[in-house]
């Protein structure tokens, strides 16, 4: 298979960040012991648009014991490791696109090289997979058995497709499975987040006044550790349930136009376009500090930034000031993804549970196929609980089981006060 990675010298370094992934990521570990016998993807291909990082490396040698073939590229232009793509192009059955800095026109040329793959399986994040093969390449829906989906974003998308009829063949939703979106979202966004600020600005978070944009599951992650960090964190919603959340967990609830007066860092994670506008950045303090962990780079206005500056220059890798004229303000990873942009995206362990969901919704879909219908599915619960097991029995923790009466009386009725 012929790949295209920045730097085929790195496969070693590649090849220890997978090493050290693999040893975090001890649940899907379990899962490719049991792919590598019963081999329940033979001779499936595999496309795949995920952040190649140590995690997804895991992930890929997952499928491919299995039985699968996989191409794989990107879903961010600055999410990849190159060290982990290259040691991913050197696995047989597998064909690596992607580079750290992909241009746009670079972005969807890879994109466009796994689909000349004719994937029977896609795996997403972010829908891109998706909607390039419904847009340009419907000449290869007929034999697509089924697309997995990993982040809200996506499946934000997703939903809107299958309310239009525009989808044409079924989708798991794996981000709405508890064991990733109360899991990955909250804990790993949460913590990577953090990283990447940190590793792009050194900043002391401890005492910093922290807007954090949006409280859905990522936020609340966001919020929760910038306040164990010791920052004071306001929230803002338009949502009033989230709103009330964020509220009785006790942070600071405002709207966006009070916020920008009192925050110092800024961090989007609402799944939206121009959440930061130029007009926020306009009413915001001198030294203040932008990022985003959405999934797109359109949460921060970066066009009108750039265009309403009178100079901008890189201080600090992934970290650029903006001179807008008596002020300066700074964007952490380009107003990408931070945490993989400035950072190497979430733990390990996190993404075990993850690529857990995501390799057993292939292994449903491939046994499902010709049975699901052209929709948006949730994986069955008792996958998700299945992926709990595997990840507290990684990590040495015993659990109670029903005894026989209480299973009983779980399961009736006439037993009451």
């Amino acid at each position: 298979m012929a790949s295209q990675v920045k730097n085929p010298a790195l496969a070693e370094q590649g090849r220890r960040n997978i090493e050290w992934a693999e040893r975090q990521m001890g649940a899907l570990l379990k899962v490719q012991e049991r792919f590598a016998k019963e081999k329940p993807l033979v001779g499936v291909r595999v496309g795949m648009a995920l952040h190649v990082t140590k995690e997804t490396a895991v992930l890929v040698k997952t499928l491919v014991a299995g039985g699968a073939e996989v191409s794989i590229t990107g879903c961010n232009p600055l999410s990849t490791q190159d060290d982990v793509a290259a040691a991913l192009a050197l696995e047989p059955h597998v064909e690596v696109f992607a580079h750290k800095g992909e241009t746009r026109e670079e972005y969807y040329d890879f994109l466009n090289r796994v689909i000349a793959f004719k994937p029977q399986v896609t795996i997403d994040d972010g829908c891109d997979l998706v909607s390039e093969i419904h847009t340009k390449h419907q000449g290869l829906i007929p034999d697509v058995i089924c697309g997995c989906e990993e982040t809200t974003t996506g499946v934000i998308r997703l939903a809107a497709m299958e309310k239009d009829c525009a989808l044409k063949y079924p989708m798991i939703a794996v981000n709405d499975s508890d064991t990733k979106h109360l899991m990955d979202n909250y804990y790993g966004t949460g913590q990577s987040t953090l990283d990447g600020i940190l590793r792009a600005s050194n900043i002391l978070i401890s005492g910093k006044v922290i807007v954090v944009v949006g409280y859905g599951n990522c936020g609340k992650g966001v919020a929760s550790r910038a306040r164990g960090l010791g920052a004071r964190v306001i929230v803002t919603e338009v949502n009033p349930f989230r709103a009330l959340q964020a509220t009785m967990d006790g942070f600071a609830v405002m709207p966006m136009a009070e916020a920008v007066r009192e925050g110092e860092v800024f961090v989007t994670v609402t799944g939206n376009k121009n959440v930061v506008s130029t007009e926020h950045i306009k009413a915001m303090k001198d030294g203040a500090i932008l990022a985003n962990s959405g999934h797109f780079d359109n949460e921060v206005d970066v066009a009108g930034l750039t265009a309403m500056a009178k100079a901008k220059r890189t201080v600090r890798p992934m970290f650029d000031e903006y001179d807008l004229g008596g002020k300066v303000v700074f964007l952490a990873g380009e107003g990408r993804l931070v945490n993989l942009a400035a950072a190497e995206g979430h733990p390990s362990t996190v993404m075990a549970m993850s690529f857990c969901n995501q390799a057993m919704a292939v292994e449903w879909g491939v046994k499902n196929r010709g049975t699901l219908e052209a929709k948006v599915y949730r994986l069955p619960p008792e996958l998700d609980l299945e992926v709990s097991r595997l990840q507290l029995e990684a990590m040495g923790i015993r659990i109670d089981k029903l005894t026989p009466e209480q299973e009983a009386y779980l399961n009736s009725w006439q037993e009451g006060t």
